[in-house]
């Protein structure tokens, strides 16, 4: 760890956790993009293998209050009725996580990039897949298993999640429970991923670990300020904001 923070610029280290910061307040006040605004925020001036690293115990962390916050009852309720789905994106977590670090570093840009522009850009426009009865099952399986790719190598599960229960009719008062639950055990799978992948080690775990700090305070003030403005319009500000920050992640991957 201690190598690590002498080659980490000060001046880094505490845009990391601004970054961070930012990431949990909109956590907070909206219920998601925390790992999104991380991975394209840092990514900007961090090597992407220590972002990967440095999103996964806050994400752990703000997962787990998040969950809490919304009740174990609802917790249960929600397992329950998507085991299928939760299963194979936590399997799916571990597994995609041990191909990380086989990525070229360029590559793993474009890999971080292309599903933040892509998810944000869908959510922005406003697209929802509309499901008959019968495809469900199928639809579970398609979506868990994607969700999971993404999860283990970018860190984040959480766009496809809610497209997942948009196409399902979820109402909207049990996606933050549904989401809560989804993203908590999920974001245990990423860690245990990552410590078997290595990416998450002796060098990395620290910097994850003090980024829980503002992880929490930026989640502490979302939740105390949520409801003080617009919050639409506060999310289609938010995506826009990713898209541009996905897209820059993937011309430097393309340009190298």
């Amino acid at each position: 760890m201690p190598e690590l923070f002498a080659a980490l610029p000060l001046s880094v280290f505490i845009f990391a956790c601004a970054v961070t910061m930012l990431g949990g307040f909109v956590k907070g006040a909206v219920g998601f993009a925390m790992p999104l605004i991380m991975i394209s925020g840092m990514g900007i001036v961090i090597n992407p293998e220590l972002v990967v690293a440095g999103l996964i115990i806050p994400i752990v962390t703000t997962n787990i209050v998040q969950v809490a916050r919304a009740g174990l009852g609802q917790a249960r309720a929600a397992l329950s009725e998507h085991w299928r789905y939760i299963g194979l994106v936590c399997v799916m977590i571990l597994i995609s996580a041990q191909f990380l670090r086989q990525i070229p570093a360029d590559a793993m840009f474009i890999v971080l990039g292309v599903p933040v522009v892509v998810l944000c850009a869908i959510q922005l426009v406003g697209w929802r897949l509309r499901l008959s009865p019968q495809w469900r099952r199928p639809f579970e399986w398609v979506a868990g298993i994607l969700s999971g790719i993404l999860g283990g190598l970018a860190g984040t599960w959480g766009p496809p999640t809610v497209l997942y229960l948009l196409a399902l009719d979820t109402p909207r008062d049990k996606q933050m429970a549904v989401q809560g639950v989804i993203y908590g055990l999920g974001s245990v799978m990423l860690l245990l991923g990552h410590l078997r992948s290595g990416v998450l080690n002796a060098d990395t775990w620290g910097f994850s670990a003090i980024l829980v700090l503002p992880a929490l305070a930026g989640m502490w003030l979302g939740f105390k300020l949520g409801d003080r403005f617009d919050q639409e319009r506060f999310r289609r500000v938010t995506l826009l904001v990713l898209i541009i920050a996905g897209a820059n992640l993937i011309r430097r991957g393309v340009m190298g």
